[in-house]
């Protein structure tokens, strides 16, 4: 006889429907409040500020395959990694 995995009784099943109705409720709610008030949510405004990153020089070592970030141009100076390549740089495209 097969037996049922522990903590899955039909009352888990039901905690677990009414959380997931209730976050699905709240959620609702808020975006009709969005709608009515005419607001963004958190995470759109967070993405259109360009925030603290837009200045910010990426670099790849493929020997090491690891990458850095940096806010100058300069090549970074790590002991037993020379072979950095300029993956991102900001100055030719600004825009993002």
């Amino acid at each position: 006889m097969a037996q049922k995995r522990p903590g899955m009784y039909r009352g888990d099943r039901r905690r677990k429907e009414d959380q997931r109705k209730a976050k699905q409720d709240a959620k609702r709610a808020r975006k009709a409040e969005r709608r009515e008030t005419g607001a963004s949510g958190p995470e759109i405004e967070a993405a259109a500020t360009g925030g603290p990153g837009a200045k910010e020089f990426v670099w790849f070592s493929p020997s090491k395959g690891r990458t850095l970030t940096t806010t100058t141009a300069s090549t970074p100076t790590i002991e037993g990694i020379d072979d950095w390549m300029l993956v991102s740089d900001p100055r030719l495209n600004p825009g993002g």
